[in-house]
């Protein structure tokens, strides 16, 4: 954009079409005239008032008095100006009411007044020319246009070059003093700067510029647009690859904020290898589910998940879609020794194929026939735990042979501090999405110190923000780096829609990565839990494991303590009357066999009488009623837990009563609230 004087300049041109070189001069001359006609005017006023107040001493005095009073005056009035251009003013009218008096008195050419006249006009209107030229700079500034702020904040002689602002941000490019200052020395400054801005501290960012070291970009944004929980709109890219962008939340500023998991060698990027990390009730967990849900809308892509802590918890409604959900330590450990023997096969199935990593094509079926190889997600929650049972550096080797071989690691933690994971590992891993954290040293663990100083600050939040986070990741510009993000957040029944709707979708494991877990984990990965989809009465398939752990749900026997009902599971995982009719497979004339031994495994609690045999639509009857029998004693807040009291009623286990509290949701009969496995009654004019 060009300045007045530019485009004026352009307009009176003299070789073009404003006029003449006589015109153009005037117009050049107009803007330093006013000091030589103020010259000229006391000059030739001197000459009447010598005629009227010679001899005058009355006059005499007052127009000494009106001088010490002009001077006295302009150095008042200057005050809001700068020291220079007041000190200046208040000499030129010192010196010309001074000379003005004598000259009225004695005579304007009494004396040397003459020869001071001559040379003392000329000499103030040529310094009041300078100055305006001077003032005028096409380099840029060289002033301090802020009104002295950059110099309150410990930034002086610091120039503003460029400003941007917007609605809710503004960026100023500041050109720091050569040899005085340096971008360390601002960010030392950023809650000095916050302060004088009555902002938040993680407002304020800071930016190098990467061509000179003494250019920064200061970024403010005054208002918190991210105050509000943001609602996933939906999957980014349904059914496309894992290639695509993963979306999972919006940055301050509403453009979307966007991951890869695997590399791209267009684009010079590894794969990813992601440390998530926050404290407790940093939203950390509702963020993986988020990332996760949008990599099982993609059709390339298999997930396998470990969560020995909280097991079905936080993974719970996404399990369906999972290929393979470890949920204690001991198949944590074996998806772990899977994990070692699947990169190597992975490397060299690819080798034989010509890819140096993996990219869509990969998934393909390839010339020779041979099944395609989906990319391998690893997602290990709370793997403090998984860390503390094995080795501080169990996933360094895993982090640092993965990427090749179209496998991405994820480490969820609540503190990454070196206690619990090394820093091998850490440096591995390569990038971070940090959520509130409870210190800055905590901070540090996750974000790199650049970050830091740019104004990342995630121990500002602590667990009072959920969802707010930074991403430091592969493919995310620098400059995004220390900017606040939230995440999406998915509701339980966005989770089950995506499970269901994109199951037709979903890739399978190919037989490379299946052959080399067995070999490596044998029943653990064979045998491994395939869980049914919502809302389904089906319990998970499974086959019992060589070996079980002190973590297990179910006891040697096969049972399952709580339910209640002490019936083992059916053979199939439905009802046993529905999988056939009475008389169907029975020969009522055939004689039972003679009773030779009989074996207790287990008392019985005392009961009442036998257990009622219903439908499976007389025991969804049956739920409903309870559920209105809570809401006639006044409950709001209702769980699984609740109708497992009442399962005489219909004669069913935990998964199934899990499922129909489902549907309730569905329906709208229920709501989720912030407590996990607890929810809302509606009543029916508002669940319709």
């Amino acid at each position: 954009m060009h300045s007045t004087a530019q485009t004026d300049e352009q307009r009176h041109d003299a070789h073009g079409e404003g006029g003449g070189v006589g015109e153009y001069l005037l117009h050049r001359a107009k803007p330093h005239l006013p000091p030589w006609l103020a010259g000229a005017g006391t000059g030739l006023a001197s000459l009447p008032a010598h005629y009227f107040w010679s001899g005058e001493p009355g006059v005499t005095a007052g127009l000494t008095l009106a001088s010490v009073a002009l001077t006295g005056l302009t150095w008042w009035a200057g005050r809001s100006t700068t020291q220079q251009r007041r000190l200046h003013s208040a000499v030129t009218v010192a010196a010309a009411s001074t000379w003005f008096t004598a000259a009225a008195i004695a005579g304007p050419t009494a004396g040397p007044l003459g020869e001071l006249y001559f040379i003392g006009a000329p000499a103030l209107a040529l310094s009041w020319n300078i100055r305006q030229i001077l003032r005028r700079n096409v380099d840029g500034p060289t002033g301090s246009a802020d009104g002295g702020f950059l110099e309150k904040v410990g930034l002086a002689k610091t120039q503003v070059i460029r400003s941007e602002v917007g609605p809710n941000k503004a960026s100023f490019d500041l050109q720091l003093p050569r040899g005085e200052l340096t971008p360390d020395d601002v960010s030392k400054n950023i809650t000095r700067i916050a302060g004088a801005l009555d902002v938040p501290k993680n407002a304020i960012r800071i930016q190098e510029n990467p061509d000179s070291a003494s250019r920064v970009m200061l970024t403010v944004v005054p208002l918190d647009l991210l105050k509000n929980t943001v609602p996933c709109p939906g999957p980014s890219a349904p059914g496309e690859s894992i290639s695509f962008p993963v979306v999972v939340g919006i940055y301050e500023d509403g453009t979307p904020v966007t991951m890869w998991f695997p590399g791209d060698p267009d684009a010079a990027r590894n794969a990813m290898m992601l440390l998530l990390m926050g404290m407790t009730g940093s939203g950390k967990s509702e963020g993986g589910l988020t990332a996760l849900a949008e990599v099982l809308t993609r059709k390339d892509v298999i997930v396998w998940a470990s969560d020995p802590a909280k097991k079905e918890q936080t993974l719970g409604p996404l399990l369906p879609a999972i290929d393979w959900a470890a949920l204690d330590m001991p198949s944590t450990k074996a998806m772990i020794e899977a994990l070692k023997a699947v990169i190597p096969a992975r490397t060299a199935w690819m080798a034989k194929y010509g890819y140096k990593q993996w990219v869509p094509a990969c998934a393909e079926t390839q010339a020779d026939g041979a099944p395609g190889m989906p990319y391998l997600l690893a997602w290990f929650e709370e793997a403090a735990k998984t860390i503390r049972e094995i080795d501080d550096d169990v996933f360094t080797g895993l982090a640092q042979e993965a990427r090749s071989s179209g496998v991405s690691i994820v480490l969820s933690m609540q503190r990454a501090s070196g206690n619990q994971v090394s820093t091998d590992t850490r440096a591995s891993l390569g990038s971070s999405w940090c959520h509130g954290v409870r210190t800055e040293q905590d901070a540090r663990f996750a974000l790199d110190d650049e970050v830091l100083d740019a104004g990342a600050a995630p121990h500002v939040w602590k667990d009072k923000k959920p969802g707010y986070s930074y991403l430091v990741a592969n493919g995310v510009p620098d400059d995004n780096w220390p900017t606040p993000l939230r995440d999406y957040l998915c509701s339980v029944d966005y989770l089950n829609w995506v499970v269901v709707t994109f199951a037709d979708i979903r890739a399978q494991i190919d037989p490379v990565t299946a052959g080399a877990a067995a070999r490596a984990a044998d029943r653990a990965f064979t045998a491994r839990t395939h869980y049914p989809m919502p809302g389904t009465t089906d319990q998970p398939e499974t086959t019992m494991p060589a070996a079980h752990g002190p973590d297990e749900d179910y006891d040697a026997d096969g049972y399952y303590p709580g339910e209640g009902d002490y019936d083992r599971r059916p053979s199939n995982g439905t009802d046993e009357e529905d999988d056939y009719e009475e008389g169907e497979f029975i020969d009522a004339e055939q004689e039972l066999p003679e009773i030779e031994e009989v074996v207790q495994f287990a008392a019985r609690p005392p009961a009442d009488g036998p257990r009622p045999k219903i439908s499976t639509a007389e025991a969804r009857a049956a739920m409903e009623e309870v559920l209105a029998d809570f809401e006639d004693e006044g409950r709001d807040v209702v769980g699984p837990a609740d109708f497992m009291e009442y399962c005489d009623r219909y004669g069913r286990g935990r998964s199934w009563v899990s499922g129909q509290v489902a549907q309730f949701v569905l329906a709208g009969r229920l709501a989720e609230t912030n407590e996990v496995g607890r929810y809302r009654i509606m009543p029916y004019q508002v669940a319709a």
